[in-house]
């Protein structure tokens, strides 16, 4: 797409969750979200983006970073958001709203333009909150027929008892789990061959970005997986010794270009794929959407969380996830 003058519309914009949602960080009652509209005058693109507080992002700072962008008047395109802006919330938005944009003026989907093999329906995970071992129990028992569960985990004496809990609720399902940052080596240690004997296939950052050197010197009987310690490409020669698969997550990619660049070489290296997401509308699914297909593990499981969605959301029956509309993006 060449370059154009491209009107920008920022907003903020706050969508309740069904329960609170907790994490090892935090607990969480609402997905704020921030979007951004791009038009040429006839077509419209939309982006959506959920700012991360663990990196210093929130809802005023990310508008704050687009309005800069917008209030330049230069003309921008794809190629140029990559160089303005860092990885970040703000860049996704933009970006996504540009694909979006490019869809709409060429006629052809989004992955047409990004020459993706695309998959009709995908299994997602579905996210248990963290939680008490009876109350996670509970919440997987609801869930049971989710082909993939993932648990949150925090780090203390209760892990291992969350995770048996769970797999008593629910026998069948795949189990994922994700520790936030909040393990220690011994911790680690301690109940990886149990979470390895209850089935469990990946587990995702146990350790903080900053310390998950400890990975290279220690045995992977399941798989560990990076989040927190992989945003870009750029990333990807400091993780290939300490990991087995990384989690690509649009708001941290800064978007879905960096994301094509990233799960390509990421394979290049070996790794395995996970295409994870914020707690945000179908929106901010639909363009990680498109990298379903080419992922070994998928949880995208972020509207099912709200307590409402947007129009033309996308559609979600028996743990597996559909292509985004028209109405709705790309």
């Amino acid at each position: 797409m060449s370059a154009h003058n491209f009107e920008l519309r920022v907003t903020e914009q706050s969508w309740p969750l069904d329960k609170p949602f907790r994490i090892a960080r935090g607990a969480s009652t609402e997905a704020r979200v921030v979007v951004v509209t791009v038009s040429d005058g006839e077509h419209t693109g939309r982006g959506e983006a959920v700012p991360i507080s663990r990196y210093g992002q929130n809802a005023a700072s990310t508008v704050a970073q687009l309005e800069q962008v917008s209030v330049k008047g230069e003309k921008i395109d794809r190629q140029q958001i990559q160089k303005l802006l860092p990885a970040s919330a703000a860049r996704n938005a933009l970006d996504c709203a540009f694909w979006d944009l490019e869809a709409k003026i060429s006629g052809k989907r989004a992955w047409e333009l990004a020459n993706i093999q695309i998959v009709g329906a995908v299994e997602t995970a579905f996210t248990i909150s963290l939680d008490t071992p009876e109350k996670m129990a509970a919440a997987a028992q609801v869930s049971k027929s989710a082909p993939i569960l993932k648990l949150k985990l925090g780090g203390d004496s209760l892990d291992l008892p969350r995770a048996e809990a769970v797999r008593g609720a629910a026998p069948a399902a795949r189990l994922l789990v994700d520790a936030n940052e909040s393990w220690s080596p011994s911790h680690y240690r301690e109940i990886v061959s149990a979470l390895r004997g209850l089935g469990v296939e990946l587990i995702e950052q146990p350790f903080p970005a900053d310390a998950d050197d400890a990975l290279e010197t220690l045995d992977h009987p399941v798989p560990v997986c990076a989040d927190e310690s992989c945003h870009t490409t750029a990333d990807l020669p400091r993780l290939v010794n300490r990991y087995d698969a990384i989690n690509v997550k649009l708001d941290k990619t800064g978007g879905l270009t960096e994301a094509l660049l990233l799960t390509e070489r990421a394979r290049q290296s070996g790794l395995k794929l996970l295409i994870g997401c914020m707690v945000c509308t179908s929106l901010g699914i639909a363009p990680a959407r498109l990298l379903a297909g080419a992922t070994d593990y998928v949880d995208l499981d972020g509207p099912l969380l709200l307590a409402g969605d947007r129009h033309h959301g996308l559609l979600y029956q028996a743990g597996k996830i559909g292509l985004p509309s028209r109405e709705l993006w790309g």
